[in-house]
């Protein structure tokens, strides 16, 4: 993998990590159409290493309500009253919303590696991702704020997370549309979808660099992997900025829409090849 390479597939990271369209169905598909060949080995680390770069994005975007959550975590520990504000209960809440992901990816990671090589199974598991936007649109009230997530909404809404450690499934669509079928405005169901990937986001880029004692190579793959992290928190975060706003007056149709036309796409060429 070039530097040039990395760079790409780091910019289209950071633009499909938040937006509902699944990155690492992206960080499939893209290689597949221009061509590009990787050894095995890098794949599967430089996509989960790469998610580190959206992982800054997202802590620098929401680092005022970061600080006051953990503050009061810590706060409602140490007086015994864990519960008592909004913020530790926030907290309580993202640990459980982690909870699903974190176990699906100890356990299932060998189908995670192989669906990274099966451009015909992303493209499916995309069309999945369009449905349930779909129909989380057509069904959802939106009406409760972000204050209102309880402990069942944070649960449901972890499992979205867990389905989407394959890639085509969006975490950011299945969890916003979960959020959604939940009752939540948009936007709301989107903040907590991005605190809430913190813990998995951070966990899986620890895990994975294990991995990079496999790769061969490495001090000629690692300046790759930096330049493709810094592209991606750069995107990241502007991805951050522009969805929340565009989540307040806009529906998630466009994004379920643009799903199903890649998936039709890349199936389409799949079977002609």
């Amino acid at each position: 993998m070039t530097i040039f390479q990395a760079i790409i597939l780091g910019i289209v990271q950071g633009l499909t990590e938040y937006l509902p369209v699944s990155s690492s169905a992206h960080l499939v598909i893209v290689p597949y159409l221009l061509g590009w060949t990787f050894p095995e080995e890098q794949v599967f680390v430089f996509d989960v290493l790469v998610q580190l770069g959206t992982l800054v994005a997202v802590v620098v975007f929401f680092w005022k309500d970061l600080v006051n959550i953990v503050i009061d975590f810590v706060k409602g520990i140490i007086e015994r009253k864990p519960f008592a504000t909004d913020g530790s209960r926030m907290g309580w809440l993202i640990i459980l919303a982690s909870i699903p992901g974190g176990l699906a990816g100890i356990t299932v990671k060998p189908l995670v590696e192989a669906a990274f090589k099966n451009p015909r199974a992303v493209a499916i598991l995309l069309l999945v991702t369009a449905a349930l936007m779909l129909a989380a649109e057509r069904a959802g009230r939106k009406e409760r704020g972000f204050t209102t997530i309880a402990w069942l909404d944070a649960l449901l809404i972890g499992l979205g997370q867990a389905l989407a450690i394959f890639p085509g499934i969006s975490r950011s669509g299945a969890t916003i549309s979960i959020g959604l079928f939940r009752g939540l405005k948009r936007a709301d169901a989107a903040k907590f979808s991005f605190l809430m990937s913190i813990p998995i986001m951070l966990a899986a880029g620890l895990y994975s660099a294990l991995d990079l004692r496999d790769v061969s190579n490495l001090t000629s793959f690692l300046p790759a992997i930096l330049s493709g992290t810094l592209a991606a928190a750069i995107v990241g975060y502007l991805s951050i900025k522009w969805l929340l706003s565009f989540l307040n007056k806009h529906p998630l149709s466009v994004f379920s829409i643009y799903c199903a036309i890649l998936g039709a796409f890349v199936l389409i060429v799949s079977f002609i090849q």
